[in-house]
């Protein structure tokens, strides 16, 4: 079975690296194979041991955010395994060639205009006039 799972701290800082790094540690000391991906983390595994470390990942969360949420989506196909890479690899094999999976390398970002200026002329920006 695979369970997609997002557990998202609710309130505070936009940025939940930590907190979320905490969760994957729980994730990883479970022994259970694993793919992290940009918004979720897909876990495979049986029902009790994945559902029992779903709700460890929620109360990790919850140990640094008084709200947090948790949204849990699950393949449940009946005598197959190894789910977490064949979904892939069937994809990969009908396209006729491997499917870039990571994100490619980032390129510098162009530097932000100063404050009041629109980017690339050095004008200031225009104010906007409220509207009643």
């Amino acid at each position: 079975m695979l369970f997609e799972v997002s557990v998202i701290p609710v309130g505070g800082d936009t940025h939940m690296s930590e907190e979320l790094g905490d969760v994957l540690s729980v994730i990883d000391r479970s022994g259970l194979p694993y793919q992290l991906g940009p918004g979720s983390t897909c876990i495979e595994g049986e029902w009790d041991e994945a559902i029992a470390l779903v709700r460890d990942c929620h109360r990790e969360a919850r140990r640094k955010s008084k709200h947090v949420v948790t949204l849990v989506k699950i393949e449940d196909d009946e005598g197959q395994a190894g789910k977490l890479l064949s979904n892939v690899s069937s994809v990969e094999e009908r396209a006729g060639r491997p499917l870039s999976t990571s994100v490619p390398e980032r390129r510098p970002r162009a530097a932000a205009a100063p404050k009041g200026r629109r980017p690339g002329d050095g004008k200031p920006a225009r104010a906007r006039r409220p509207r009643a």
